[in-house]
């Protein structure tokens, strides 16, 4: 059973928003009624073009990212692609396509990798939801996301059989390593990230992640003003 689908009775909306890592309630989908929601729900909002929800413990859940975190996600898609491109291993996708990670369990991640050999035959799976189990999976937090949602998603990707996780920071500017659900370091911009066995060569500054980011906005301190000339 996934981390997120357990089978305990719900009394509460707030005990589902808990047991789906404290997100905010405007990003739970009422319709169709919390838990029981099916993956023809998801394929429905698929085909209109509201592909940004996941599916958890039958509950239509949004995936909510602002402009930097797109942007973000891209840009680490160009630079794995750099690599990918003298090293032929798998293929990326970016933050638009859904994973069956689990019967029940649906997730997007923001980029994600996948070796050549557990993709099937051809490369590209035909499915809109495919089951497949990616060997690198990336998320660019943004501002919605809550610590407890984070080690939620990063327990469901292990439990699935995802060998290495990312957690991009931008506000940080910081990318944490999971290598299992358990076991992380986290990189800053002085350091680089390598690709383990499953980007075997890799090496990443974290500065160049985020490099294209705006410069954060130093705001004043309150109480003390500017000395005079």
């Amino acid at each position: 059973m996934s981390a997120s689908t357990k089978t305990e009775s719900r009394t509460t909306m707030a005990d589902l928003l808990r047991r789906l890592g404290g997100v905010g309630p405007e990003r739970v989908l009422m319709t169709p009624t919390p838990g029981t929601a099916t993956e023809a729900d998801l394929l429905r909002l698929v085909k209109e073009g509201k592909c940004f929800y996941e599916l958890i413990e039958g509950t239509l859940v949004e995936k909510v990212m602002g402009y930097n975190e797109a942007g973000l996600a891209m840009w680490i898609g160009r630079l794995l692609g750099r690599y990918l491109d003298v090293n032929d291993l798998g293929e990326l996708i970016g933050a638009d396509g859904t994973v069956r990670l689990l019967p029940g369990l649906v997730r997007i991640p923001d980029v994600a990798f996948t070796r050549h050999e557990n993709l099937p035959p051809g490369g590209w799976p035909e499915e809109a939801i495919p089951d497949l189990v990616p060997d690198l999976a990336i998320e660019v937090l943004s501002r919605s996301n809550t610590d407890e949602e984070m080690e939620l998603k990063t327990k469901d990707y292990f439990l699935a059989g995802v060998t290495l996780v990312w957690l991009v920071d931008p506000r940080t500017r910081t990318v944490t390593v999971f290598t299992s659900p358990d076991e992380s370091r986290e990189f800053g911009v002085t350091e680089s990230l390598d690709g383990g066995d499953v980007l075997p060569g890799l090496v990443l500054p974290v500065r160049q992640i985020f490099e294209r980011l705006p410069a954060p906005v130093t705001k004043p301190v309150k109480g003390k003003r500017k000395p005079k000339a």
